[in-house]
C-alpha cells in the first residue's frame, strides 16, 4: 500500500527533478503537470487518477521528450504515487498512440474487457482491462484538454480520438471536452 503523500510533497519531488526548468506549451513543465492534475480533479477523477495526471508524462511520451525519468525508476514511482496511478502514467508515456486510439474505438463499439496497446519502442504489447483503458483515456484526454488552446499542434490534432476518449470515460469528461472545444474560434492557435 502506498503511503499517502500530500500535494506539497509530490510537488516538491517534481521541483527537485527540475520540472520547473523545462518548457512546455507556453509554461514550464511543472505548471503543466499541476494543471493536468487539476483538470482530472475538475471532472471528478479520483485521487489515484489525479496523481496519474500529475505524473502523466514522467517517463517522456510519444509527443514530449524534453523530460523523462528512466523506466528503472518505476518502483520508486509506484511507492510514491501508487500502483494504479503509476501504471496509468507508464502506459501514457510508452504507448503507441495509434494503437491506443484504435482500442478506445473498439471499447466504444463492444463489451470487450481485454485490450492491448503497443509500446512505441517495440517492447511487448501491454494488456489492459476495460478499467485500465478507461483510466488511461481519462488522463490522456485531460492532458490534451489542458493544453490544446496553447499547443502548436492545433485544434484538429487527433480530435476524433480525443472525443472518443471522453465518451469512454463518460459525461463528466464529455462536458469538459465540449466546453474546451467551444472556445476554438476564440483561439489564435493554428488548426
Amino acid at each position: 500500500m502506498v503511503a499517502e503523500r500530500t500535494d506539497e510533497e509530490l510537488f516538491e519531488f517534481l521541483v527537485n527533478l527540475g520540472t520547473g526548468e523545462v518548457a512546455h506549451t507556453g509554461h514550464d513543465f511543472l505548471t503543466h503537470l499541476k494543471a493536468v492534475k487539476a483538470t482530472v480533479e475538475s471532472v471528478g477523477g479520483d485521487a489515484e487518477m489525479a496523481r496519474a495526471g500529475l505524473f502523466h508524462s514522467i517517463y517522456g511520451t510519444q509527443g514530449f521528450q524534453d523530460f523523462s525519468l528512466p523506466l528503472e525508476e518505476r518502483a520508486q514511482m509506484r511507492d510514491l504515487i501508487g500502483e494504479r496511478a503509476e501504471f496509468t502514467a507508464f502506459c501514457n508515456c510508452v504507448m503507441d498512440r495509434a494503437t491506443f486510439d484504435a482500442e478506445v474505438a473498439r471499447a466504444l463499439e463492444s463489451d470487450a474487457d481485454s485490450f492491448e496497446i503497443r509500446d512505441r519502442e517495440g517492447s511487448p504489447p501491454i494488456a489492459l482491462n476495460r478499467q485500465q483503458l478507461t483510466d488511461l483515456a481519462e488522463v490522456h484526454v485531460c492532458d490534451w484538454l489542458e493544453q490544446v488552446e496553447r499547443s502548436d499542434r492545433g485544434w484538429g490534432y487527433r480530435r476524433e480520438a480525443y472525443r472518443q476518449m471522453a465518451e469512454l470515460v463518460g459525461p463528466r469528461v464529455v462536458r469538459l471536452y465540449d466546453e474546451v472545444f467551444a472556445r476554438e474560434g476564440a483561439s489564435s492557435t493554428p488548426s
